[in-house]
């Protein structure tokens, strides 16, 4: 009697397109079970509502207003999570001298919804990361001036990709990838083996000259110049600002940070755009496992040394 061996279904991607966070999510994993792909996909949508949530302003019982409310106040006891995120913050704002910050200044309002002055000038330009106080052993965030506050806008979605790229692979999903917004986040390799690339991680970046780049367990976060999009307020091109300096910077129409942490891809990316070219470069190729790439207006493009594209 012959033995009739069954072929195991072969492996493809099983995609999810959802809007989370804000933003458009896609969220793709490798296998050969839709019923499996289809569970595993609902739990890193669970993973990054719940870091949504962790994350935000808008719940008064969150833990982040929680410190906000107690700005030049006292110290408040968060949870490590919370805590470890914020020195992470803070530890990038000072590699990036300032132009990475997650703190800024809201100015009190009275009961009929007007902002009320009540902090000096001075006070004011004090608000910075390095007015934020850690205390480790205690586990506790300290704003030292009133009217501090900080925010995770600039890296939360690589971090809830960081975290539901965890989940998934704890949850045995040995190879996909997180699009947070454009920010790709993959690991493992495509279904033919291949590793994957900025281009079959995101096909409408095909037309990018960087597209066929090996980005397989790595993340790629970038920023772009808006006035791009021709985006206009009061008849006034926008253009991204030199948080320092106050004026648009010129020169650089994207930059693509590449890195194995989506949470540290997202947070590189605009200060790069923010300090130029060179000095961009220097900061990056200075550092391990960091990569950039930046494109100016002309669409010339340069790379950082571990970098090398084949046109």
């Amino acid at each position: 009697m012959l033995a009739i061996k069954t072929l195991a279904p072969k492996a493809v991607i099983f995609r999810r397109i959802v809007r989370l966070m804000g933003d458009q999510f896609e969220i793709s994993v490798v296998g050969n079970n839709p019923g499996w792909a289809d569970e595993r996909i609902d739990d890193a949508i669970a993973e990054i509502n719940r870091v949504e949530k962790l994350l935000s302003t808008f719940s008064d019982d969150s833990a982040v207003n929680e410190i906000n409310r107690n700005a030049g106040i006292g110290p408040v006891k968060t949870n490590a999570e919370i805590f470890k995120l914020i020195d992470r913050s803070l530890q990038i704002s000072a590699l990036t001298h300032g132009a990475f910050d997650i703190t800024y200044y809201a100015a009190e309002k009275d009961s009929d919804n007007t902002p009320v002055i009540t902090t000096t000038k001075k006070a004011v330009s004090r608000v910075n990361y390095q007015s934020v106080v850690l205390d480790a052993k205690e586990q506790t965030v300290f704003l030292q001036e009133k009217g501090m506050r900080i925010g995770f806008g600039a890296n939360s979605r690589g971090y809830a990709a960081d975290r539901a790229k965890y989940i998934l692979q704890m949850q045995g999903v040995s190879s996909g990838v997180i699009n947070a917004g454009g920010d790709l986040l993959t690991w493992g390799l495509q279904p033919d083996n291949e590793p994957w690339t900025i281009a079959t991680a995101d096909p409408s970046q095909k037309g990018n000259s960087f597209a066929n780049i090996n980005i397989s367990n790595m993340s790629v976060a970038t920023s772009v110049d808006m006035q791009k999009y021709t985006a206009t307020i009061n008849n006034k091109q926008l253009n991204t600002i030199n948080p320092k300096k106050g004026f648009p910077v010129s020169g650089i129409k994207s930059v693509s940070i590449v890195s194995p942490s989506a949470e540290l891809a997202d947070s590189m990316a605009s200060p790069v755009m923010s300090i130029g070219i060179n000095a961009g470069l220097y900061l990056i190729n200075k550092l391990n496992q960091l990569a950039c790439i930046i494109v100016d207006d002309h669409n010339r493009v340069y790379t950082s040394k571990d970098i090398s594209l084949n046109n």
